[in-house]
């Protein structure tokens, strides 16, 4: 296993700008960007402490802050969490590694809920999954839910997905092709996870 991120070995130099920039591009032009954030709000309680893993540039978390949540952003990039807390004031947005995230780092009592969007899973570094799956399942309360969407790649295929989520005490319980919930099939190109901690 290495210790570096794909996000950071197997992108372009420039990568973080470009991903900042084409997403205060789509906001600009009016795309709808918070599909991901109504399907999580629409799975808690009003007020609920929501984990937003590999946030990026905030939008998921800012847009559930918006809704009434107490969210923290967790990401890698220092880059990606400076746009965050440019464009998404009001969660906490803090720089770590999914791979050794804790509580006890982050200041925060356990989370109702994590959602790790935006493809997360394929940029960490190869063979930390099971880590962050175990990592995130320690910051979220007994009886709460990881969401992850991501992309069906080689690199991580839904079948080690799965093994991975058994191995790190977790229940896969419904799976999507999309965050609008469509049904998922042998074919879908995308999946939408949920998770329930034990």
């Amino acid at each position: 296993m290495t210790d570096r991120p794909r996000w950071f070995t197997e992108t372009k130099p420039g990568h973080s700008e470009w991903y900042i920039e084409r997403f205060r591009t789509m906001a600009r032009e009016g795309a709808d960007l918070e599909g991901e954030a109504r399907l999580v709000d629409a799975m808690v309680p009003p007020g609920s402490r929501i984990l937003d893993a590999g946030c990026g540039p905030g939008r998921v978390g800012g847009a559930l802050h918006r809704r009434g949540h107490t969210v923290v952003g967790v990401d890698v990039d220092p880059a990606l969490i400076e746009a965050a807390a440019t464009d998404q004031p009001g969660p906490r947005w803090v720089v770590g590694d999914l791979a050794t995230i804790d509580l006890a780092s982050l200041g925060e009592e356990p989370f109702d809920l994590a959602v790790v969007p935006g493809n997360v899973m394929v940029f960490l570094a190869p063979g930390s999954e099971r880590t962050v799956l175990g990592r995130l399942g320690a910051c979220v309360r007994h009886g709460g839910r990881i969401v992850i969407g991501y992309r069906r790649e080689d690199i991580y295929p839904y079948d080690r997905f799965d093994d991975d989520i058994a191995a790190a005490g977790l229940r896969l319980e419904h799976r999507f092709s999309t965050w609008g919930l469509d049904p998922f099939t042998d074919e879908s190109d995308f999946a939408v996870s949920v998770l329930r901690v034990r």
